[in-house]
C-alpha cells in the first residue's frame, strides 16, 4: 500500500472504530439469540436430525439405482425446461431495463416514479415464483406459458434491482459531457449510461438464467410445464429410482449451463488482448445467440408471440381477486405459520452459512490445499445447487416427517450450494498480496487462511449471508405446499379453494415481512460491511 493512501485506521477516529467493534459484537449477540430462539420455536435440534438418519438412509437406499423409464419424454421436458428459463429471463430483462432507469435515483425523471418503480421491483421479488405460477395456471390453464410468465415476473425483482444499482454506481462525468451537447434524456441514457452498465447487466442476466433453470424445475409441481411435472409424478407415486434418474438429468443440464455461463462471462467480461474489436465481436455473437434462443423458445414451446400480451386481461382478473385482502381470517394459525416461516429462514441461513464457509474456501482455486480437494468441493456445491429446495423438502419430509424441521433442513442444504459458490468466488477475488506475505514468513495453510484469507472475505460473506436470509425467507413461504412447514400451506390451500381474499391477506403479510427483512439487511450491511 502506498504511503499516500491512508489506511482505514488513519481515516477513522479511534472512538469510531471502537463503536464499530461494539456494534459488530452486539450484532453477533443478537444473531445468536435469534437463531437459538428460532431453533427452539420449530423444535430444531440435533437429536431430531439424528433420529431421522436411519429413515434418510433408507430413503436413499430406495432411490438407488436411478433409472429413466421414458428417456425420450424426459429429454423433451428437459429441453422445455431450459427454453422456459431462457425465455423467462429474456422477458424479465426487457421489462427490467426501463424499470431500472426509473428506479435509479440518478436517472429517474421524478421521485414519484422512483418510488413506484422500486415498489414494483420489490413486489416482484417478494412474491414467490411458485405463487405466480399457481395464479397464472388458474388464469391461463396448464401449460408452459404460465411458467414462463412466472419466471419473468419474479426475475424482474432481482434484475430490476441489480440493473438499477448498477446505474446508480455509474460515473456522472460521461452524462454531463453528453448533456452539454444538448441531447435529450433518452439519448443521454443510451450514449452515457448504457456503455457503463452493459458488462454488469450481462453478468446478472447470465446468472439469472442459471437461477431460473433451477426454478423452472419445480414449476411443473403446479402444472406450469417443464420437467418438474415428471419429477412430481415420480415422487407422488413413490417411484424413487425414477425420481433420482430425473434429478440426475437435471444435474447434467445445470452442470452444462454452469460451464456455458463461465465461458460466456469470460468471453464478455474479461478484457481481450486483441483489443475492443474482439470484445465487440463477442457481444454481437452473444446478442445474436440470445435472440436466436428466444425465437427457438417461442417456436419449440408453441407460444404465439401475441400471447405475451393477451395474458394480461385474464391474469388481472385473477390477480385482482386477491384484493381487498381479508384479514378477518387472520388468527393464531396464520400467526404461527408466519413465525414458522421466519424461524425456518433464520435457522436454515445460520446452518447453511456454517457449512458453506469450509466448502467455499476449499472450492477456491487460489487457496484450496490440493486439486482433488478443489474438484470435490466444487462438485459438492454444484450437485447441491442442482437440486431445487422444494425437491429437497420433499425428500426431508419423506425422511423425517412433516413439519418445519424438514423445511429448515432442505433450505440449509440448499444454502450450501448457493452461499458456497459465492464464498468461493469471493475468496478467488481477494488481494493475493497478504497471502504471499504470510507464506513468505513461513506461514502454513492454516496460518494463511486465518491471517490473510478470512479477514478479506468476511465483509463479502456477511453481505452474501444477509442476501441469503432474504432468499430463504421468501423460499420458505412455499415449502408448506409439500408439508415442510411455514405459511406456504395456508397460502396455496387458500388459492386451491378459491379463497383469494384470504390469500391476498397472506401475500400482504409476506410482502411486509420481506420488505422489513430487506431494509434491516441493508442497514446491517451499512454498519458492518
Amino acid at each position: 500500500m502506498s504511503i499516500l493512501t491512508p489506511t482505514r485506521t488513519e481515516t477513522r477516529p479511534h472512538g469510531a472504530g471502537r463503536d464499530r467493534r461494539r456494534t459488530i459484537t452486539a450484532g453477533w449477540a443478537v444473531v445468536a439469540v435469534v437463531v437459538v430462539a428460532s431453533a427452539a420455536y420449530i423444535d430444531f435440534a440435533p437429536t431430531t436430525l439424528l433420529d431421522g438418519l436411519d429413515s434418510t438412509a433408507g430413503l436413499i437406499e430406495r432411490m438407488l439405482p436411478p433409472r429413466l423409464d421414458d428417456p425420450g419424454r424426459i429429454g423433451v421436458l428437459a429441453i422445455e425446461t431450459l427454453l422456459m428459463a431462457v425465455l423467462g429471463t429474456v422477458l424479465a430483462a426487457v421489462a427490467s431495463v426501463p424499470l431500472a432507469f426509473l428506479a435509479a435515483r440518478n436517472t429517474t425523471p421524478h421521485p414519484a416514479l422512483h418510488r413506484i418503480a422500486r415498489a414494483v421491483i420489490t413486489f416482484c421479488r417478494a412474491m414467490p415464483d411458485l405463487l405466480f405460477a399457481v395464479l397464472f395456471v388458474r388464469a391461463l390453464g396448464i401449460g408452459v406459458l404460465p411458467g414462463v410468465l412466472a419466471l419473468a415476473l419474479h426475475s424482474i425483482g432481482m434484475l430490476g434491482k441489480l440493473f438499477a444499482d448498477a446505474i446508480e454506481q455509474t460515473d456522472a462525468g460521461p452524462r454531463e459531457a453528453v448533456r452539454s451537447t444538448g441531447v435529450g434524456y433518452v439519448r443521454e441514457m443510451i450514449n452515457a449510461v448504457l456503455p457503463q452498465v452493459v458488462p454488469s447487466w450481462t453478468a446478472n442476466f447470465v446468472y439469472r438464467i442459471d437461477i431460473n433453470l433451477r426454478t423452472s424445475v419445480v414449476l411443473g409441481f403446479v402444472g406450469a410445464g417443464g420437467i418438474g411435472f415428471a419429477l412430481q409424478d415420480a415422487l407422488r407415486g413413490l417411484v424413487y429410482p425414477r425420481a433420482l434418474g430425473i434429478v440426475c438429468v437435471i444435474l447434467v443440464i445445470i452442470a452444462a449451463m454452469e460451464v456455458v455461463a463461465i465461458v460466456v462471462r469470460r468471453a464478455l467480461l474479461t478484457p481481450s488482448a486483441n483489443g475492443p474489436g474482439r470484445e465487440r465481436l463477442s457481444r454481437i455473437i452473444f446478442s445474436s445467440t440470445v435472440i436466436a434462443a428466444t425465437a427457438a423458445a417461442l417456436f419449440a414451446l408453441r407460444i404465439d408471440p401475441r400471447d405475451l400480451f393477451t395474458w394480461i386481461g385474464p391474469s388481472l382478473e385473477v390477480f385482482t381477486r386477491l384484493v381487498p385482502p381479508d384479514f378477518t381470517a387472520v388468527g393464531s394459525d396464520l400467526v404461527d405459520a408466519v413465525l414458522q416461516t421466519l424461524a425456518i429462514g433464520a435457522v436454515a441461513t445460520a446452518v447453511g452459512a456454517v457449512l458453506s464457509l469450509p466448502f467455499g474456501i476449499l472450492a477456491a482455486n487460489n487457496v484450496s490445499p490440493h486439486p482433488t480437494v478443489y474438484a470435490t468441493a466444487r462438485a459438492v456445491i454444484l450437485v447441491v445447487r442442482a437440486i431445487p429446495e422444494l425437491v429437497l423438502a420433499v425428500i426431508f419430509v419423506a425422511a423425517i416427517g412433516l413439519g418445519p424441521v424438514a423445511g429448515a433442513c432442505a433450505l440449509a442444504v440448499g444454502s450450501v450450494g448457493f452461499l458456497g459458490k459465492l464464498v468461493a468466488d469471493a475468496v478467488e477475488e481477494i488481494d493475493p498480496g497478504p497471502l504471499d506475505a504470510v507464506r513468505a514468513v513461513g506461514g502454513g495453510w492454516w496460518k494463511t487462511l486465518f491471517a490473510a484469507v478470512i479477514p478479506q472475505v468476511v465483509p463479502s460473506v456477511v453481505g452474501s449471508t444477509l442476501y441469503l436470509l432474504d432468499i430463504n425467507i421468501r423460499t420458505s413461504t412455499v415449502l408448506g405446499v409439500v408439508g415442510a412447514g411455514g405459511v406456504g400451506f395456508l397460502l396455496f390451500e387458500a388459492v386451491r379453494t378459491l379463497n383469494f381474499e384470504f390469500a391476498g391477506a397472506i401475500v400482504v403479510i409476506v410482502f411486509a415481512v420481506v420488505y422489513v427483512i430487506e431494509r434491516m439487511s441493508g442497514w446491517i450491511r451499512s454498519k458492518v460491511v
